[in-house]
């Protein structure tokens, strides 16, 4: 039977982004209001993203960003969506969530991914090397959980703070290789349908038949990462939907930049190639009023089967985001209302 979307939480992607015109501390202030808005309405977590070396996204350092969202904040949990672990020292990584775990304890998720999350040149920036392709995830993942467990006797190296603090790991992918990592570890895998929709089903499954139970996890827990753009009216919501097309055709074209305004119509900014390389990315979004929203959501939940719905809106208008999350929280409750009824 397939669950109903009134029974799982509902989470928020962030990646901060630096609107035209705006600034870095302009991003993180929306980032911070936004999650002060999306905890009212009783959303579970709020997540950053790690990314380098882009002018349209503010949230590079990811951990101070969640200390800072954290902060401003008091209910809702904040974490990482993800960090890089092939960028840092797993011992830095330990330390800096152990850190934020003794400040706002029992709230923080470390998310994990092993993608770069930037350009070759800023790779070479931050790892002084290119000799990782990602393939020694697995053992920068064992690492950093040993220095998070309890220290053993005569262990040379802790993070402090970090070691037994129990902070919730997750891994993050866009394909098949962290779910079945995250099924043969006993982990919770989240997956990022926000820009890889093709390969949800593949990676859901993946992951389940892989999973082995583990001290933190009886059974698979999976998080599915989609865009979902609402307003008042589809056309209004397609409007604003824009921007996000914008900057995927950007990055497309390897000039990532900040985040546009919203246009009546993409017709003439991308060619019919263009257009079918942004739509291959995009194209599990929803993108609508509150009745599409509600349908897609139906769908999607019943052919993933997810535990959990993480969303992300790369909206141009700070007001009008906030009322995007506004309107899948009303649909959100007002199914669970109706079950109740």
């Amino acid at each position: 039977m397939n669950r109903n979307f009134s029974d799982i939480p509902f989470s928020v992607l962030d990646l901060s982004p630096i609107i035209k015109g705006g600034t870095a501390a302009g991003a993180l202030r929306s980032s911070l209001d936004l999650a002060r808005h999306v905890e009212r309405l009783g959303y579970k977590r709020f997540w950053l993203a790690e990314h380098h070396n882009m002018t349209g996204i503010a949230s590079a350092a990811t951990s101070v960003v969640i200390g800072y969202v954290a902060g401003g904040t008091s209910t809702i949990r904040v974490g990482s969506g993800g960090i890089m672990l092939a960028n840092h020292a797993p011992l830095v990584i330990a330390e800096q969530f152990g850190t934020l775990e003794s400040l706002y304890p029992g709230r923080i998720d470390l998310g994990l991914g092993r993608a770069p999350g930037t350009d070759r040149p800023a790779t070479v920036a931050l790892r002084r090397t290119l000799n990782s392709d990602g393939d020694d995830f697995p053992e920068l993942l064992e690492e950093l959980r040993f220095f998070l467990r309890e220290p053993v006797e005569n262990q040379r190296v802790r993070a402090v703070p970090g070691a037994g603090l129990n902070i919730p790991i997750w891994l993050l992918g866009s394909s098949g290789f962290s779910a079945q990592l995250a099924g043969q570890l006993g982990l919770p895998f989240a997956f990022a349908g926000h820009f890889s929709p093709e390969y949800i089903l593949p990676a859901l499954s993946l992951y389940r038949k892989s999973f082995k139970p583990s001290e933190m996890l009886e059974k698979p827990n999976a998080m599915l990462a989609i865009n979902i753009v609402a307003a008042e009216t589809d056309e209004e919501a397609w409007r604003l939907a824009s921007s996000q097309f914008q900057s995927f055709l950007n990055l497309i074209r390897g000039t990532p930049g900040e985040l546009q305004p919203p246009v009546e119509t993409m017709d003439g900014l991308w060619t019919a190639q263009e257009k079918a390389a942004v739509e291959s990315r995009l194209g599990g979004s929803i993108i609508g009023s509150a009745a599409k929203v509600k349908t897609e959501l139906e769908r999607i939940l019943g052919e993933t089967k997810a535990d959990e719905l993480m969303i992300n809106a790369m909206i141009f208008d700070h007001a009008a985001r906030l009322r995007s999350y506004e309107i899948v929280a009303e649909v959100w409750k007002n199914k669970a209302a109706e079950k109740a009824a």
